[in-house]
């Protein structure tokens, strides 16, 4: 009974997030009460209840909420300090269909460098000094998480799934670049052809805020800040690669740095230092995002604590095809959490010597890039779209009208060639 009961639980959830501006009641408040509600469930009613597995699970999480924390403080203290009126000076161009050009690839190879969800949360920072209408902005951070999460998709450290594939020894990272970059790209240039023939006339710059506050810092200052920001931000994956510790302790050893930084910069300067110190800073941070990632991520790994998930890559392998499987799995991972499909997914396979189930095969391959882009078909299916649907309060319906029906068509068009590349070219 408690079985079905958790699948109605989360499903009704589900639809009051997407419902949220007609209900008028935060998506956060509901992703929260979802988490606690099919936890109680699955404690009262369920086989058993394991304190220690719901702390490991929590633990997960809270990886993931950390680093989105560090990774929003250090975006948000380069853009106190006009950091990024560096960049956005460079980019002259007011013509919509250009600009939209300009951020979609910058966004897509960012992406692959630091990972989908630090990349959107710096492009949306950056959008907001480019595009003063709310409506037009929402058209480019829409294509951002498209571009943001297929770039993300083709480089072993662009994306969480990724990174678990590659960690665990399913992929290599030469082979993952070279077998779905081509995928990602056309994932990425379809909704973008579309969305731009819709991109008419130019964008009108906002007018720049905190004036006295900015007008205080010198051009020196806002280039160090930058630099720092960007270059701690890089050094993410490399620390993770030298160090091999999670993500989150090098985004908050990146962020402590800047912190530093800050401080010492401003310790003489009392006129600026209220308003351009950390403390302040960190308050401006969209908290209620990083609860609603909590609330969602608690409800789905109790799901796969329940056993839905396995029981779902279960029934998926009765198909036998492996794309098809992989098709699936990304069309689920824009409702459910990649991160549990994919490790669901590589618990039911195990690493074959030959064949599609072999270290680069076409199924992790396939894995990698259809959990990738597949999250991109809704709003609330990624990190990068959670992040941005947060910091410039997308609605939910809007995105599944406006941009929803193009991703799908990217995630297929780039499905369709990796299937052609995978059959005929490069695993024959």
């Amino acid at each position: 009974m408690y079985f079905g009961l958790m699948i109605i639980i989360f499903i009704v959830g589900y639809a009051m997030i997407a419902l949220e501006h007609p209900l008028k009641i935060n998506k956060s408040a509901t992703a929260l009460l979802l988490a606690a509600v099919i936890w109680a469930v699955y404690a009262l009613m369920g086989p058993g209840f394991d304190h220690e597995s719901l702390i490991g699970h929590l633990g997960e999480t809270a990886e993931i909420l950390f680093f989105l924390l560090g990774a929003m403080t250090i975006v948000e203290i380069v853009d106190r300090h006009d950091g990024f009126s560096i960049i956005t000076d460079r980019i002259t161009t007011t013509n919509k269909k250009k600009l939209l050009w300009i951020i979609s690839i910058l966004t897509f190879f960012m992406s692959a460098v630091l990972d989908n969800l630090t990349t959107a949360i710096v492009i949306c920072a950056l959008l907001r000094k480019l595009i003063q209408d709310q409506k037009t902005r929402w058209f480019f951070c829409g294509m951002v998480i498209l571009a943001a999460n297929a770039g993300g998709a083709w480089s072993p450290i662009g994306d969480v799934t990724t990174i678990m594939l590659w960690i665990k020894g399913n992929i290599t990272a030469g082979k993952i670049i070279l077998e779905t970059f081509l995928p990602a790209l056309v994932s990425m240039l379809v909704p973008l052809a579309i969305i731009s023939f819709t991109m008419k006339g130019n964008v009108e710059r906002p007018k720049q805020n905190d004036e006295a506050a900015v007008s205080s810092i010198s051009k020196k200052q806002s280039k160090i800040i930058l630099c720092m920001g960007v270059g701690l931000l890089l050094f993410v994956p490399v620390f993770k690669t030298i160090t091999h510790l999670p993500p989150y302790l090098g985004i908050l050893l990146g962020l402590g740095i800047l912190w530093v930084t800050t401080e010492i910069m401003h310790k003489n300067r009392p006129e600026i230092y209220s308003r351009l110190n950390v403390t302040s800073i960190i308050q401006r941070v969209d908290t209620p995002s990083v609860l609603f990632f909590l609330g969602i991520l608690m409800a789905v790994s109790c799901l796969n604590e329940a056993g839905h998930l396995k029981l779902l890559a279960e029934s998926l392998d009765k198909l036998g095809n492996v794309y098809v499987i992989n098709l699936i799995i990304g069309v689920l991972s824009s409702i459910i959490d990649n991160v549990p499909l994919v490790a669901a997914a590589m618990g039911m396979y195990p690493i074959e010597a030959v064949g599609h189930f072999a270290v680069d095969g076409a199924f992790w391959e396939g894995l990698a890039y259809c959990a990738g882009t597949g999250g991109s078909l809704l709003i609330i299916g990624s990190a990068a779209g959670v992040a941005i649907m947060g910091m410039e309060k997308i609605d939910f319906i809007w995105y599944l009208k406006k941009i929803t029906l193009w991703a799908l068509l990217g995630y297929l068009a780039g499905a369709g060639v990796f299937y052609l590349m995978s059959s005929f070219i490069l695993h024959t």
